[in-house]
Order: structure tokens, then C-alpha cells, then sequence
């Protein structure tokens, strides 16, 4: 795979550590880890070599994202870091059957709301009692916007596509079932990281 497909998103330098952080509190030694809407590939790469004892599955609905991921593997990915698969959220099936904590950061928002309702089926699907489904992003709380910048980025989202906007915290936890309640983690620039467990 050329190094040419190598995609490159400037959010991740910004908050790649800063998630980093957050999941050394919380992902397992050891598993298998599926990451939704895997984007450029970057946080795949970084997060698989973070975490050697994960198997890492990156996934992506988008084939110019695939390959990006492929390319970023093929010039950087390590031994745990396993080629990139099409999962669409939304579908009732997806081509893995289990994993033990399933990431998906900065998609719900620029997606259809079927989306995280489809994300929160399949992870209720493919957890074990005790797995983790992480999402980081922004979100609204209590209807209202955390901070202006937020406020105009889903100002921005919607006047691209009126089926994607910044979601409410309450929203995406009501859709959680069988879900405890999460952990929520202020990050910066007035993102979140909100960490559910399969119960």
C-alpha cells in the first residue's frame, strides 16, 4: 500500500494524548478492540502501540478512509494493528462477532443520529458483561451547548447536512440500553469522553 493513501486529520495531534490518557484508566490488558468510523488510521496506529496486548481492528464505512488506515498500517502499524474492515454502524450485522471494548471517537456528530443508535445496538451486540464502548467528542448537556465554539461548530455541521449536529449527552445515554451509566471525562478544547459498560 502506497504511503501516499496516508490521510492526515489535525485533530489528532491535538487530542491523541489526551484520550491516551484517559483509556490507559480504562481499556483492558489485554482483548480485542474494534474502533468505529477509524477515520485517517492515526489513532489506530498510535492506540495499538499504546496497547501491545490488544488486538486492534480499525474499521471505516469509507474506502478512501480504508485506505489511508492500510497505509498508515503498512508504514507504521505494529504486529497487533489488524487490516481495516467496512463496518457500517447502522447495519444489523457486522463482521465481527465479539470484541472487548469498542471506540469510536468524533463520529456521532457528523453522522445521522441512526448512526449512534446504531452504534449503541452493535456494541450492546458484541460486549461482554463488563466491556467498554467509548465515544469522544462533543456534546450538548441539558439541551444547551457547553461552550460557544461548540455552539457554532454544530451551527457549521447542520448547515452541511441538517442530519448531523453536536448531540445531547442525555439523548446518547437514553439510547444506551443495557448500559450502565457512564463515566464522563471533561477533555480539552470543550470535548468528552463518556465510557459505558455492558452490564
Amino acid at each position: 500500500m502506497s504511503a501516499d493513501a496516508r490521510r492526515q486529520a489535525p485533530a489528532v495531534a491535538r487530542n491523541r494524548e489526551p484520550i491516551l490518557a484517559v483509556l490507559r484508566e480504562h481499556l483492558p490488558a489485554r482483548g480485542t478492540a474494534l474502533e468505529i468510523a477509524s477515520g485517517s488510521g492515526e489513532h489506530a496506529v498510535a492506540f495499538a502501540a499504546a496497547f501491545p496486548g490488544m488486538i486492534w481492528q480499525p474499521s471505516d464505512p469509507d474506502p478512501a478512509n480504508r485506505a489511508s488506515i492500510a497505509a498508515w498500517i503498512a508504514s507504521d502499524g505494529g504486529p497487533n494493528l489488524l487490516p481495516p474492515i467496512a463496518v457500517d454502524a447502522t447495519a444489523e450485522n457486522w463482521p465481527l462477532a465479539t470484541a472487548d471494548a469498542i471506540l469510536c471517537i468524533n463520529m456521532i456528530h457528523i453522522a445521522p443520529w441512526a448512526a449512534c443508535l446504531g452504534l449503541m445496538r452493535g456494541a450492546a451486540r458484541l460486549l461482554a458483561p463488563g466491556g467498554l464502548l467509548y465515544l469522544y467528542g462533543p456534546f450538548m448537556r441539558d439541551g444547551a451547548h457547553t461552550a460557544p465554539s461548540n455552539a457554532a461548530f454544530d451551527e457549521s455541521l447542520r448547515a452541511r447536512d441538517p442530519a448531523w449536529g453536536v448531540r445531547d449527552l442525555g439523548d446518547v445515554i437514553a439510547a444506551a440500553e443495557g448500559f450502565a451509566s457512564p463515566t464522563v471525562v471533561a477533555m480539552p478544547a470543550n470535548n468528552l469522553s463518556v465510557l459505558f459498560r455492558r452490564v
